[in-house]
């Protein structure tokens, strides 16, 4: 394997480790946020550093539409590109074929397209979702599948899963191994138990560098998605990170982080960030409310970012009520860094072996709620 991964300790299923990559290490567990298009969105490179997140995520089929992975290469890579220097994993544009469902259409050899930009025709295989991740110089990669949408029967679930088990064959043979990178595969099946089995033990029987759960949280429900967890974690091995795609809201974290999963990503803290709403210990909260007009209280008393730190309630209240893009930044660097603190907390309290203390605390604070002021 050319990414190493180191298992420094557990709490029951829980897991605590460390990701080297070939741009530096991670700890897990780990929140990744989202730079789709080689940014985060609202925040520069510095304030994502500042949260304390270390590793990122961009998107190989919004990439090689624009700017295009052939110039992003020419410019240095994606880590030059973007002024990130730390890891950088890259989803394949698997989940771009639900969500642009009506734009594509999907065979063997892979998946064509037409650009959700202007209409262009393009093909995107197994082999050429590698290749654009080796030009974006990717730390991590992908492989290309088919995220299997919710509801889907068992039938429709276990052809897609085939197909994209066949699909990470072929990218494991593309995939060129250099030190401090890797490949990743990916875990599909819909909620079926035996579907999910299925794919993991086809996934570990090629071997890859780590394995993501993919087709989750579409839909299914955070219950479905934790029935889902308990059994795919354990057919995944013990020795290589786990990544479970797309999620999510700080409840999920917690409960998947329990469940032992290493690595995940969201776009939420910053699509809520851009939104109105913020991410606190209490529960979330939304700025626009009429009861924040002259609440003269930081988002989060406990938080350090800067918004907490320098801005009251009233102040963000006011900022959206005018359409101000300083409260999209704010807010969203708060997020990132609530994320991100959270993410801490956790791998603290796994190092400790009160990770089950540490969420029967959360879920107390979140079901307390946010209390306005009297």
């Amino acid at each position: 394997m050319s990414l190493a991964f180191i298992l420094m300790g557990r709490d029951g299923r829980a897991r605590r480790g460390r990701l080297e990559t070939a741009h530096g290490p991670v700890e897990t567990p780990a929140f990744m946020p989202v730079g789709t298009a080689a940014t985060v969105k609202a925040m520069t490179a510095n304030a994502v550093r500042a949260t304390g997140a270390e590793m990122v995520l961009a998107n190989t089929y919004h990439l090689m539409l624009r700017p295009g992975a052939e110039r992003i290469e020419r410019f240095g890579g994606l880590h030059r590109f973007m002024d990130w220097p730390g890891p950088i994993l890259t989803d394949s544009g698997g989940f771009q074929m639900m969500s642009l469902n009506a734009l594509r259409t999907i065979g063997e050899a892979g998946v064509a397209f037409r650009s959700h930009v202007d209409g262009s025709a393009h093909e995107l295989t197994p082999e050429r979702a590698v290749e654009i991740q080796r030009m974006l110089d990717a730390d991590v990669s992908m492989v290309l599948d088919e995220c299997t949408p919710f509801p889907a029967d068992e039938k429709t679930a276990a052809e897609s899963m085939r197909r994209s088990m066949r699909w990470a064959a072929r990218c494991k043979d593309a995939f060129a191994r250099r030190p401090g990178y890797g490949l990743f595969g990916i875990v599909q099946g819909g909620i079926y138990e035996s579907l999910r089995r299925e794919s993991a033990e086809a996934l570990r029987a090629i071997g890859f560098d780590g394995y993501a759960i993919g087709g989750l949280a579409v839909g299914e429900g955070q219950a479905t998605m934790f029935r889902v967890l308990d059994f795919t974690a354990l057919c995944l091995p013990e020795d290589r990170p786990r990544y479970l795609m797309g999620v999510g809201k700080p409840a999920d974290l917690v409960g998947a982080v329990a469940r032992g999963i290493d690595l995940f990503d969201c776009v939420l803290p910053t699509r809520s960030g851009r939104t109105e709403q913020a991410f606190t210990r209490f529960g979330p909260v939304t700025l626009s409310n009429a009861r924040h007009r002259d609440d003269p209280r930081p988002l989060d008393a406990r938080c350090a970012c800067p918004a907490c730190r320098k801005h009251s309630r009233a102040y963000f209240h006011h900022l959206i009520n005018t359409k101000e893009i300083l409260g999209a930044m704010l807010l969203t660097w708060h997020n990132l860094h609530y994320y991100q603190e959270l993410m801490a907390a956790m791998r603290a309290a796994i190092d400790a072996g009160r990770l089950a203390q540490f969420a029967d605390a959360f879920a107390a604070d979140q079901a307390q709620g946010d209390i306005p002021p009297l």
